[in-house]
Formats: structure tokens, sequence, C-alpha cells
């Protein structure tokens, strides 16, 4: 499924920001509503943003007054706007950004798939609404699917792609490659109320919106004390102007009526929506007025540690609940959680499962306990923190919680590699930066790793990611083009004969791939045994779209796992394949919940170790020959040699013996 042309109904604020975004990344869009003036006001809104981004640009000298003016013109001439579906019969992607009624989607939903082609998808911004009910008004529900921008949609980089029952595999994939392509973050998710974030978020300011109104407490103070705790990007007051008080309304009271108590929709703010003063929306004037009053009742002092420790603790166990009822991965769920709600760790804000692994399960399991005996069971400990508590995974100082953390070595060979050693199995940890990406350096490190692993009486090695969202986003492109030819060919022989050497060794080798894997993080797992995938993971080889090729073993290792056709699928079109259709194809060898990969790998691992190094090492080498009579005589060689060795002798007599073996790799 490619996106050549894109459509967004509904012209709003929302509207023309999200068309703006389509439009930036190059791809025209009709942008339709039922009247002109509703049309200009979004064409009007999708100028206004795009001039405030190249303003940015020239301020930084990036581009001139003349250069900024032509870019404007640029991406606005991409939108096209409309009052009827005149345009719509080659579009391929649909974004309805209609109002939050259920009639009026299906409505629109119903004329978008009489005036669509039937390879189209049609995607609903809705932040609440049921995709499979939106879906029922087609013919076509496998190719309906949530499509959530985050306000405003022109600046916050999250996009949650929300699957319906009816909503297929291919359709999830599109979404997320689309996304991706307007240089967006996608998270995928089930459909549930409120999704992730909007879920997760009011679960959290909730309990503040509680204390205020039960306590008469001063909005003013919460504010500035909590936005001042570093646990939020701002005082939650101050969030509910700025959003919309309308349209935070409206969520906590579908999450209340979902989900019951454990949600409450404040009293003070249905009384504003009623007077029609909703925030920014209407000149500012909501829970604070355009002057900075308040408008809302309460003057006692609020106790701002309680309020924190409400509002941290009980954003936890929502997220734990989004993941134990398998509506997202804990990495989707923090990533939503940075991308949507502004918890950046880059700033000191933590997301959930981050968070709680730094701070230590054992002492978040202690703090819920307490609020529980204080607050009721609204706070009870979920199942999975108890769970990992119990297993001893108390997060980073354990070494695993949510996350697994490197545990170095005291002496390590290289500074982007760090080597963990665990008796006969080790781990190589990928710890490039942010993006882990695959740069000189890191070839180098690797090397150093894997020599001095070969040295050793180590015999598997698992290669995972100490970046918790991420294996691999690809080849350090800035790296590699500053070389010279002749040290780009260097490094690119050197890279060769470090991939073939995990192929022809007795080591065995297993990567671990908990989220992107692109270009040369991909390359990297292909050369490996054995491939682990989490459930979030994707898998891409988008070199051709800067124009160049595979460098590391993408077109020779790919096809040999998942076959010609789909390999040439993958390096022609470049775009990226989940967990589940690469397991399908064979580029994966196990597809596992994410909190679950680091110790399916190390177990993968202790068995691999546990093998005959001596034929190990030898079903590596002949396996998989092209030619067939090649390999059969490959094989007959290799069968002779490990069968007179001493560790063919060992193996036999421990089982002729029923004992286990020791292997000498003699």
């Amino acid at each position: 499924m490619f996106v050549f042309k894109a459509a967004v109904v509904g012209a709003g604020t929302m509207g023309g920001q999200i068309a703006q975004t389509i439009a930036a990344s190059g791809i025209p869009v009709v942008l339709k509503d039922v009247r002109d003036e509703l049309v200009q006001a979004g064409l009007d809104e999708a100028r206004n943003v795009t001039q405030g981004q190249v303003a940015g640009l020239v301020k930084k000298g990036k581009l001139t007054e003349e250069q900024a003016a032509a870019q404007v013109e640029e991406v606005v001439g991409r939108i096209h706007g409309a009052t009827t579906y005149e345009g719509f019969g080659d579009v391929d992607f649909v974004i309805e950004a209609v109002p939050e009624r259920m009639e009026i989607k299906q409505a629109v939903f119903g004329e978008l798939d009489a005036a669509t082609p039937g390879h189209a998808i049609l995607a609903s911004n809705t932040s609440s609404l049921s995709i499979t009910e939106i879906g029922e008004a087609t013919n076509r529900p496998d190719k309906v699917v949530g499509f959530h921008y985050f306000y405003p949609a022109s600046i916050m980089p999250l996009i949650e792609v929300v699957e319906g029952d009816d909503t297929s595999a291919e359709t999830v994939g599109a979404a997320v490659n689309f996304a991706q392509a307007i240089r967006k973050q996608p998270i995928t998710c089930a459909e549930v109320p409120g999704f992730v974030v909007n879920r997760i978020l009011n679960a959290g300011i909730s309990e503040v919106w509680r204390e205020q109104e039960e306590k008469g407490l001063s909005i003013k103070k919460i504010d500035e004390g909590v936005g001042a705790a570093n646990v939020v990007p701002m005082g939650p007051y101050f969030l509910v102007n700025l959003l919309g008080l309308d349209t935070v309304l409206h969520v906590a009271e579908h999450l209340r009526e979902s989900y019951g108590e454990r949600f409450y929709v404040p009293m003070g703010l249905r009384r504003l929506v009623a007077e029609g003063k909703l925030g920014a929306k209407t000149g500012g004037d909501g829970v604070y007025t355009p002057q900075g009053e308040i408008g809302l009742a309460g003057d006692a002092e609020p106790d701002i540690d309680e309020l924190v420790e409400l509002l941290t603790l009980k954003t936890f166990v929502e997220a734990c609940l989004v993941l134990e009822e398998g509506v997202a991965t804990h990495r989707d769920i923090d990533v939503g959680m940075m991308a949507g709600a502004g918890l950046d760790p880059r700033r000191g804000l933590f997301p959930p499962f981050m968070k709680a692994d730094l701070e230590g399960l054992d002492v978040v399991l202690e703090r819920l306990e307490s609020a529980t005996e204080r607050h009721a069971e609204r706070f009870a400990p979920p199942l999975v923190l108890r769970r990992l508590v119990a297993q001893g995974r108390l997060g980073q100082k354990s070494g695993q919680g949510f996350y697994p953390y490197a545990q170095p070595d005291d002496e390590q060979p290289g500074e982007t590699v760090k080597l963990e050693t665990r008796g006969d199995v080790a781990i190589a940890w990928l710890a490039n930066g942010l993006m882990n990406s695959i740069a000189p350096q890191v070839i180098d490190d690797l090397r150093a790793v894997w020599e001095k692993v070969e040295a050793s009486d180590v015999r598997a090695l698992v290669i995972a990611s100490s970046n918790p969202l991420l294996f691999s986003a690809g080849a350090d492109i800035k790296a590699f083009t500053s070389m010279d030819e002749a040290a780009g060919r260097e490094l690119l022989e050197t890279a060769h004969a470090l991939l073939r050497s995990f192929g022809r060794s007795s080591i065995a080798t297993v990567a671990a791939v908990n989220g992107l894997a692109f270009g040369g993080g991909c390359e990297l797992a292909m050369a490996c045994d054995v491939r682990l995938a989490a459930q979030s993971a994707l898998f891409g080889q988008p070199e051709v779209k800067l124009g160049i090729i595979p460098g590391f073993g993408g077109t020779q290792r790919l096809p040999r796992l998942v076959g010609e056709n789909k390999a040439l699928e993958m390096n022609l079109a470049g775009d990226a394949i989940g967990a589940e259709e690469a397991y399908v194809f064979g580029l994966v060898n196990r597809v596992v919940l994410d909190h679950e990969l680091f110790d399916t790998a190390l177990r993968w691992a202790r068995k691999l170790a546990g093998q005959a190094p001596l034929a190990v090492g030898a079903i590596k080498e002949v396996s998989g020959r092209p030619d067939l009579d090649d390999g059969i005589e490959a094989e007959k060689a290799a069968f002779g040699a490990v069968f007179a060795s001493e560790d063919a002798r060992e193996g036999i007599g421990a089982f002729l013996g029923k004992r286990q073996p020791t292997w000498r790799g003699r």
C-alpha cells in the first residue's frame, strides 16, 4: 500500500494542521469541508503553520526570506480545498477529522466508501470513538483504521494507529509507514476507550481534579507546584486551558462512562463548558481568564507532594492496566507518553515504565500499597508489578524490570558496544546514542568485543540494545559520507568480514530486536544465527529512499531468509514490516512480548551455548549452500571431521551412559 495522494475531511484547526503535515512531506492532499469559508479557514491554518515553521529556519540562517516564501507557497500549493468529493477518486489515504459524534463520522465514512477507490485506506482522527463501529458504515471495514493525531497536530510527533476488530494487518502496516513518511512517530494499539495516551494521562490528572474539588484547593498553586515538580510538562489546569475545556470534558466523561469510578469528571469543568468558556480556543477564557484570574473556586493550600504522588502512581497503574489488557506494548505505551504527553527523558521527564524502573519496582509497590490504604482500590498494585517484584526484577538496580539494563564487565574493549559476560553467555550491548546508529566506531568496537568473546570460554553471544526503545535506526550516514573512497571501502571490508565471522564461528549469536531495526541495524540482526523480535519491533531496508543500496549484506542475507520476491520488495520499496510479518516470512525465529524479549534471548543463548561447539560451527558453515551438490559435499566432509572428534565421542558416550555431556571443543 503506497500513498501518492491523500485527503482530509474536516477543515477545522485540526484538519488544517493535519493537511499541512501531509503537504509538508511532499504529498498532495485534498482538504474538504461543507462550506467554502470552512475550507478557507483550514487553508489559512495550514499557511500560518507553514509560515511559522519556515520563519524558524530563517532565524537559524538555514533559509533566506525569498527561499522561505517560496517554500510556503510550495507546501500550501499541495493542499487543494474542496466542498465536494470530486477530487477523491484517486486518493490513497483519507483522514477524517469531523466532530466527535458517531452519527456524523459514520455518515462521512459511508460517503468516503463510495467516493474513493477500493484500495484506499479510510482513517479516523477520533480520540475516543470505536473504529469498528465507524468501519461498519463502509463495505471495507478491513481498510478502516484509527489515525489519532495530538493537538497541535503540526507540532506533536505522536500518532496512535488504532486497530479495530476488522482492521487488517496490512492496513495497520500501511498506516504505520504513512505516519513515518509524514515524519510522525506512530504507535499501534487495540481499540479501547481512550486508546493509550488520553486514557493514561486522564487517569493521573483525575486524581488532581478529585482532590481539588473535594478539598477546595487553589488552582493556581496546584499548577505552580505540580509544574515545578518536574513530573509533567506543565500544570494540569494550564494544560486543560490549552487543549480546550470541551475536548477534555468529552474525553473525561467518556472514560468515566467506560471505566467507572477510577476516572473523575470535575463539576467545575462542566460548568465552564456550559458557559462557553473553553480556554485558549475562546480567547483564553476558561480555567483561567485572559487576565490570568482563576475561573474555578478554591483557595486552600494544596499538599503538592501528595498531589504529585497521586498523579504519578495513578498514571503508572493505568499504564499497567493498558499493558495487561494487551492494548499496547510497554514500549509503545512509553513512546506514546513521551511523544504525546511530553514526558521526555531529555528534559528529566520520564514515561511510566521507564520511571518505575529507575525508581525501583519494589519501591513503587510499597508506595502503591500505602496509597491503597489511604485512597481505596483504584491504587491497587497491578498484577504485572507484583510478578516482577516477586521475580526479583526490580528495575535498573537489578539489571531488569520492564526493560533490561546493561551491567557491563569492568574492562571494556570499546565505547559504543558494551560487553557483559554471564558464564558461557555474553551480551554485546549496542550503546551509540539515541538512534544506536551503526557508525564506523560501532563496527570497530563490535569487532573488538567479538575478538574478546572468541578468545574466552563464551559459547553464545546476544546482541541487544541498551536503548530501551529501539535496536538500531541504521547506518550513520553522515559518518560514512565524510570518509574518502579508500576509507569507505576499508570499512565495508571490515564490516563484512566481521559479520561473516559470526556465521563461521562455533559461537552462536542471537539478536534481540526490541524496536526499530532499519538498514544496518536490520543487516546486523540478519547476520546472527537466531533473531528474536519484540511485538513492537519494525524491520526495514530503507536505503533506496536515499538513492543508495544496502551495504552490509541486505541484498544477500535478506533473500536467503525471506525469499527472493519478498527481499526484492523490501529493498525496492524501502518500507518497514512489523514483527508478525517478519516472522511469517522467516526474517525472525520468534515474536515475543516486549517485556519478555531479553529473557527469551538469554534462554536461547543458554540453549545454544550448551550444544557441542564443533557441531555448532560445522552446522553453521555448511548450512544454506546455494548449490545442493556443493552443500552435500561440504556436509559429508564436516560430518567426517566432527564424527572423529573428542566432542563426538563424549556426546555418544554420554547418551549411552545416560548422563550430561561435557563439551571441550576438541
